[in-house]
């Protein structure tokens, strides 16, 4: 992974601030000229993973390594229409110690993912998207007439740790969800991105994003778009109205829906447990937006927007092409963005480590991918010091060690859940029948990001990665099919080590993520020309029994 561009972190106890992430935005449909810069994601840990982020961020980028599953379905209504049983993690009870595996340490969000229709975004080679339709499913051999395709997010940030928008935590002990959705504004058939200008202005850059937690009245604390997004506001679950927030216990049994409406696509998490929901629309109505594509002025203009998925089914076809991964609707942990560290520099402008990095047991002098670390005093409950810039080129820090679930005390208990369910129209009754595993191992591995692997030949693309030292990593998690907590049957999904209630572990390793698995691309300004690369190992298609 890549390092992060240091975004400037000032804060106390309680209160800590992305400095850079402030902007002054401007209405609907307004040109704006760029003013204080937004974060990119070339610096955020929970954006889309992009096929070739040099030709999108240049030479910095932070890698996104994303252990999924894939849900496959030819019933008309699985590419728009799902839902989900969820049951939330729990940290291990007790006082904290760095011996012990928490959410926050593990992954910095998980989510639940669908393709949606953005007709402002890559490939820039079409001004419409019917939504809900497999008229969109592209061959690139075939044709670069595409319609432009964003990716949705429905991600869930646990707690504990740093205070949301500069970390990912927004309460001391329970969850919360917010919708993104990443579009990139990037034009392959003739090389030419998004002008400079209105990158910098915009929350997420050339991969720009919408942002809205989830509320119980269904509407956003701020501006969701990505040119009036405040982190003020628009991403501070504490303000604007935060009594609105959906926040989750931990274990609470939850069931997440994802489907279109004549608004946008609707997002609802029901938790069983309080008795609460929390919902968002992307819709225009809520001030969702896309920006127009201008690749040679100055200026960014946002025009608001319902954003619906893109497909009517979900399969291998169904693929967000500028994506290196090739899902549509799918689940995914957002995992290698945490680190111990025993002293932070304080005269650092990169909020660098200069003490001991790594787990206990398994301490070593900090290197150059331990910045953009926050203090103990800056944390909402647990008190230790962590960086989040890791993994460059090397795979280390807390998720490469075996503080995965695996149903001991000392973890977490695991991310579990249901197979989603689908119909053609009202309900959800029809069952995904096939299944894939995917981790985009070979994009983040890659030479361009300082690994070993080739992705155009496989040599040096390895499962599980290596860590710092060129060895491979104490444990990479994978998924197993267990029967769902507090059950005597059924079947769920969850994710760490071998699990006490597993039903099947896949052979209990990384393997079972699959061989290389190639990808059709448009090549950079290539005039439609396309080039094959490998970003992914891919189990290939199986049969869903779960």
């Amino acid at each position: 992974m890549r390092r992060f561009r240091f975004a400037g972190v000032l804060g106390g106890v309680g209160a800590v601030t992305a400095v850079t992430l402030f902007t002054v935005g401007g209405p609907a449909g307004h040109a704006q000229a760029a003013t204080k810069s937004q974060l990119s994601c070339a610096d955020l840990p929970t954006c889309t993973e992009v096929a070739n982020p040099q030709e999108a961020f240049g030479s910095y980028y932070v890698g996104h390594d994303e252990p999924s599953v894939e849900f496959y379905s030819n019933v008309a209504g699985s590419g728009n229409h799902v839902q989900y049983q969820l049951t939330i993690p729990s940290d291990p009870t007790g006082s904290f110690s760095q011996s012990k595996g928490y959410n926050f340490e593990l992954h910095p969000a998980f989510w639940f993912g669908m393709a949606m229709c953005d007709n402002y975004s890559y490939p820039e080679q079409l001004n419409s998207c019917t939504p809900d339709s497999d008229s969109n499913i592209v061959d690139p051999t075939q044709t670069h007439k595409a319609p432009g395709v964003a990716f949705e997010e429905l991600q869930f940030y646990p707690p504990g740790w740093i205070q949301q928008f500069a970390g990912q935590s927004c309460d001391p002990t329970r969850w919360c969800v917010a919708l993104n959705i990443d579009s990139l504004s990037e034009n392959p058939i003739n090389g030419t991105t998004l002008n400079s200008g209105c990158q910098q202005q915009i929350l997420g850059g050339i991969e720009y994003v919408n942002f809205a937690f989830l509320t119980l009245d269904g509407k956003p604390l701020g501006p969701p778009n990505p040119l009036q997004f405040d982190a003020t506001t628009s991403g501070n679950p504490q303000s604007g109205g935060g009594a609105d927030t959906l926040f989750l216990g931990q274990g609470d049994k939850t069931v997440v829906s994802l489907t279109d409406s004549a608004n946008g696509l609707v997002t609802t998490v029901k938790d069983l447990t309080t008795g609460q929901t929390g919902f968002m629309t992307a819709s225009a109505a809520n001030g969702f937006g896309h920006i127009k594509y201008d690749a040679t002025g100055t200026s960014c203009t946002e025009v608001n927007y319902n954003f619906h998925p893109e497909f009517s089914t979900s399969s291998p076809k169904t693929r967000v092409l500028w994506a290196a991964h090739s899902y549509n609707v799918a689940f995914s942990d957002e995992i290698g963005h945490f680190d111990f560290c025993s002293h932070i520099d304080p005269n650092s402008p990169s909020q660098s480590c200069n003490g001991k990095e790594g787990v206990p047991g398994d301490r070593e002098a900090a290197d150059g991918d331990d910045n953009v670390c926050f203090s103990s005093s800056q944390s909402l409950l647990y008190r230790t010091n962590g960086c989040v810039d890791t993994n460059t080129p090397g795979f280390d820090g807390v998720p490469y060690k075996n503080y995965w679930p695996d149903g001991t005390a000392n973890t977490p208990t695991p991310v579990e859940f249901s197979t989603p369910l689908t119909s053609s129209g009202s309900g959800y009754y029809s069952h995904f029948g096939n299944y894939a595993f995917e981790a985009d191992l070979p994009r983040i591995e890659a030479a361009d990001l300082g690994g070993n692997c080739n992705r155009t030949s496989g040599a040096g693309c390895v499962n599980p990665p290596l860590s710092d030292d060129g060895t491979p990593v104490t444990f990479y998690p994978y998924y197993s099919q267990v029967t769902p907590s507090g059950a005597t049957t059924g079947c769920a999904w969850a994710e760490g080590s071998t699990l006490p209630s597993t039903l099947n572990n896949f052979g209990g390793s990384s393997a079972e993520f699959g061989p290389l698995y190639k990808l059709t691309y448009w090549a950079f300004g290539g005039r439609g020309a396309t080039l094959q690369r490998f970003n992914d190992f891919n189990s290939g298609s199986q049969k869903n029994t779960c």
